[in-house]
């Protein structure tokens, strides 16, 4: 797959396309990520929620790794936009690796220990459902 870009900061790397129609602004949607620095590791973002007392319900293990199960409404302004831009278009089932500028992230403030002020992250992002 050639990379492309799918909106102003926001890089797509790599696409497998899943099933059904494609999400939408005003849909609500569960979806997994990964994410990593752009150039270093995986940062444990996944394993920092579910110690801040997730219900088990949204907590997910596939192939020994843990994933958080994240419900937002497109839109909504409940996800980094780099994130809710990179899941319009999706579909469910499907996986996106976006690169996202930090405009799209978490701009000057990062994430104290875990992500640095004006990071670019890729994001690897599995749209789960649909509704």
């Amino acid at each position: 797959m050639r990379r492309r870009r799918i909106g102003r900061g926001i890089e797509l790397l790599d696409e497998r396309e899943g099933a059904g129609r494609a999400a939408a602004k005003g849909d609500r949607v569960v979806y997994n990520i990964a994410v990593f620095l752009n150039r270093g590791g995986e940062v444990p973002i996944n394993e920092a929620q579910a110690g801040h007392g997730l219900p088990p319900d949204r907590i997910r293990r596939e192939d020994g790794r843990l994933f958080i199960d994240h419900r937002i409404t497109l839109g909504g302004r409940e996800a980094i936009p780099g994130i809710e831009r990179s899941l319009v278009g999706m579909k469910a089932g499907g996986h996106r690796r976006v690169r996202i500028g930090p405009h799209l992230a978490f701009r000057d403030r990062g994430v104290p220990g875990l992500i640095p002020a004006d990071a670019v992250l890729v994001v690897d992002i599995w749209l789960r459902q649909l509704a």
